[in-house]
């Protein structure tokens, strides 16, 4: 009898009990296992109000800069002088209200640990992935690399997208998921190495048929990232590095032998000789954006009074924004932009060390590391530090879908901070050692 009331107590300690504090409606999505009785240890409080500000900062320069750049592309395209500006000032208007809601109470970053939305989105993603190879893929420079739903073959009035946008998220969530799930057994090889190699290797299959060289690198670098700060054994982590140089290298030789990625050696051959005269034509945009950023001096010509963006600078207003805040804004700006990019990706770090659990710091380790590495690429290729691959830098680039993708990820990650464990201050009272002390060892049961 009384080893039968013992069962009975422990079933009901078992028993999840949600936060009064969560007044998110969807929390019935969460995943209700033992590990969700930590939820009844961690409070819900304000975001990180410095990540958000880093953002708005980020978001409001971008938009300004954006204008700057597409202005002379617009009146040339003769779709009206403040086309593009007000097409992405909407954009990121839906995009901070998405972000808003993901960053607020009403949204739980536990319920993307559901499988079943886990799984969907990457579905999804892989469908949208090899629509790009169907009737409904857009080709752009010799690249099919969108999506169109509407309008012409060309995409003109219509609405395009780029799937691997939505393929990098999916798979985050993907290895989050899968990560956390199966912790305790990262340091094997076959939890630890071969479902993310697998996945991984299928996405890049796909973005290397849409000659998407950008993507792939972005790609095979969050894998890798989230692998090692999953938790897989070092030995393995390293052999896997250099299994996949080899792979790499025998992947050059197989697509210079069959001419595939010629186009691949010529942007090296720009890069490498940007003035020389025989790499005019393909070095044309990297030609013009070292002469915006040297035309920039220190302090730059002033904001909006950049000569590059007048149509000598092709893709000003995308890929190539920054060098108009280089011509623009200077040295000083330049520096001030890489500045907030950096205190971003380390403030989103902090939140992922804080973070309440293993899904949670895998979640915003993905998805800064996907924002820090876009942007870091960007710079490197405007600046011609690394041949062109067509990145575009976050915040900035003009481009709807991807703004309203990067504000809705950053909601995510705020979501998260509002969870985070309180650090220790000196002001603590007994009662804030006692209450961070029961977090700590809920986390410590939660990744147990």
């Amino acid at each position: 009898m009384a080893e039968k009331q013992k069962r009975s107590k422990k079933k009901k300690k078992d028993k999840p009990v949600w936060l009064p504090d969560n007044k998110s409606p969807f929390k019935w999505l969460i995943p209700r296992t033992k590990n969700t009785l930590y939820l009844n240890d961690i409070k819900i409080g304000e975001m990180d109000l410095t990540f958000f500000f880093l953002i708005m900062v980020l978001l409001v320069l971008g938009l300004i800069t954006m204008y700057s750049a597409s202005y002379a592309w617009a009146i040339y395209d003769g779709s009206g002088p403040y086309s593009y500006f007000f097409h992405q000032l909407k954009m990121a208007g839906i995009g901070l209200v998405i972000m808003l809601f993901f960053s607020s109470p009403l949204f739980d970053y536990h319920i993307l640990k559901n499988p079943v939305i886990t799984y969907a989105v990457f579905g999804v993603s892989i469908g949208l992935m090899l629509m790009v190879f169907g009737k409904s893929g857009l080709a752009t420079a010799d690249a099919e690399r969108w999506v169109g739903i509407g309008g012409n073959e060309n995409g003109e009035g219509g609405f395009s997208f780029q799937p691997s946008e939505i393929v990098k998220l999916s798979m985050i969530m993907v290895f989050a998921y899968i990560m956390s799930a199966n912790h305790k057994n990262m340091q094997t090889v076959k939890y630890g190495i071969v479902p993310y190699v697998i996945i991984m290797g299928g996405i890049v299959a796909m973005t290397l048929k849409q000659r998407h060289l950008s993507a792939t690198i972005i790609i095979a670098c969050i894998a890798l990232s989230m692998i090692y700060v999953g938790g897989a054994k070092l030995s393995h982590f390293i052999g896997l590095l250099v299994f996949l140089g080899g792979a790499g290298i025998a992947g050059m030789y197989y697509f210079s032998a069959t001419g595939k990625f010629d186009y691949v050696m010529n942007r090296v051959k720009c890069w490498h000789e940007p003035f020389a005269d025989a790499n005019r034509d393909g070095a044309w945009q990297i030609r013009n954006s070292l002469i915006a950023i040297g035309s920039g001096g220190l302090t730059g010509l002033g904001l909006g009074e950049s000569r590059q963006k007048f149509l000598y600078l092709p893709m000003s207003k995308n890929d190539f924004v920054f060098a108009i805040v280089c011509e623009e804004l200077g040295f000083v700006g330049a520096i001030m932009v890489i500045v907030l990019f950096l205190v971003l990706i380390f403030r989103g770090f902090s939140i992922a060390q804080n973070s309440p659990d293993k899904y949670g710091m895998l979640l915003t380790t993905g998805l800064i590391v996907k924002v820090g590495l876009q942007a870091l690429l960007n710079i490197a290729v405007v600046t011609n530090a690394i041949p062109n691959t067509g990145i575009s830098l976050p915040f900035f680039s003009y481009g709807g879908t991807a703004l309203i993708l990067q504000l809705a990820e950053m909601g995510v990650v705020l979501n998260i901070s509002r969870q985070s464990i309180p650090r220790k201050e000196k002001s603590d009272t007994p009662a804030d050692v006692r209450e961070r002390r029961e977090i700590q060892a809920a986390k410590r049961t939660l990744n147990s």
